[in-house]
């Protein structure tokens, strides 16, 4: 199936102005135009979509994410420094989710001193 930049946009909730900024980044290369210029996506290029969503969303930079495409562009050769990547990318989000949960049990002592009238700090 194709897709329009709009239809992907509404698809994967991005507007189409980030999908636009994203292939001129150089983070959809294979994203294909029809004879009127007229960007075609398909699902692979909705998977990678997705994908760079979730990098950006979990704080990875633009550059990095450029690398990770640019090596899979040069093949499967490239798979385990991609993965190498992407596990150090893990290990960040790891350590931000505890010192978030950290942050949630802080606050929640402190409601729970509110809902219990207890003298405050």
């Amino acid at each position: 199936m194709k897709y329009t930049i709009g239809q992907v946009s509404e698809k994967v909730e991005i507007s189409t102005y980030t999908l636009r900024f994203y292939e001129k980044e150089g983070l959809l290369p294979l994203v294909k135009r029809n004879d009127k210029g007229i960007r075609i996506f398909d699902k692979d290029d909705i998977f990678w979509i997705e994908t760079i969503k979730c990098l950006r969303e979990t704080g990875m930079k633009i550059s990095d994410i450029k690398h990770i495409v640019d090596l899979s562009l040069e093949g499967d050769y490239t798979k385990e420094e991609r993965k190498n990547l992407l596990l150090e990318h893990r290990k960040k989000i790891d350590l931000e989710i505890k010192k978030l949960k950290n942050y949630i049990n802080k606050i929640n002592k402190k409601i729970e001193m509110y809902e219990n009238n207890q003298k405050f700090c």
